[in-house]
């Protein structure tokens, strides 16, 4: 199965150096469950062009520093191939702005959240019921980085999972195959640790410092990891 990879961000300078990039986050996280991917990713955030439909057999889209709402040229024609991949049939996943993406792409709404910043691990109710979602879990521990929310669901999709700092944590949509998640099970706890101390005046010392504490708690970064793969192995 060829996954297209949708860079739509990167880490900051001060740690690219030491991290790889969201995409090899990515193929990472799901080589142990799903080892016969092939990846090829597309750097759009850096006016890089866009995979045909007919280029990949599922559709990953990254997180990025950006806001959905803003204004990139880049923005429009990626949300007309979240649709595209959606009316061909083809799986396809959103991870923390890719997941508020394809909410806005299906007809939803994306705010910057009155709440602030969600940092550190979160844990999240698991509502819902899925095929992929194997081995099922009640609830599930993720890292989240994140200030935007979707704040209004398209029209059809269901809600898997919440936090009672984020309402809409997993979305499965009506359109098609396709599912998205706002937490970043790709990112390592030392990835977040290193991300905190380089932006602890942006985010505020006393919100890091509690973000940091919950990285020693663990998370649930193997089991999203096969939940994901999952997904594209049975939609695929």
């Amino acid at each position: 199965m060829h996954i297209a990879i949708i860079e739509t961000g990167a880490p900051p300078e001060q740690l690219a150096r030491d991290y790889p990039s969201y995409p090899k986050m990515m193929e990472r996280m799901l080589s142990p469950h799903a080892p016969g991917f092939s990846y090829s990713t597309y750097r759009v955030f850096e006016d890089g062009a866009l995979p045909r439909v007919s280029d990949f057999d599922g559709l990953l889209i990254t997180g990025s520093a950006f806001g959905v709402y803003e204004d990139h040229a880049w923005l429009a024609p990626l949300e007309t191939l979240i649709r595209d991949t959606a009316a061909a049939g083809k799986p396809q996943v959103g991870i923390c702005f890719g997941h508020q993406l394809m909410a806005q792409a299906f007809g939803g709404t994306v705010r910057k959240s009155d709440k602030g910043w969600g940092l550190g691990v979160h844990r999240y109710d698991v509502g819902g019921r899925a095929d992929w979602m194997q081995p099922a879990q009640g609830k599930i521990s993720c890292i989240v980085v994140h200030q935007d929310q979707v704040i209004d669901p398209p029209p059809g999709a269901v809600n898997l999972a919440g936090s009672e700092f984020c309402e809409y944590g997993v979305l499965a949509y009506a359109q098609g195959p396709a599912i998205s998640f706002q937490m970043h099970p790709e990112f390592s706890h030392e990835y977040v640790r290193d991300l905190l101390k380089l932006r602890r005046q942006r985010y505020g010392e006393a919100l890091v410092d509690n973000a940091d504490a919950t990285l020693a708690r663990g998370s649930d970064r193997e089991l999203m990891g096969r939940w994901i793969s999952n997904f594209f192995k049975s939609a695929g």
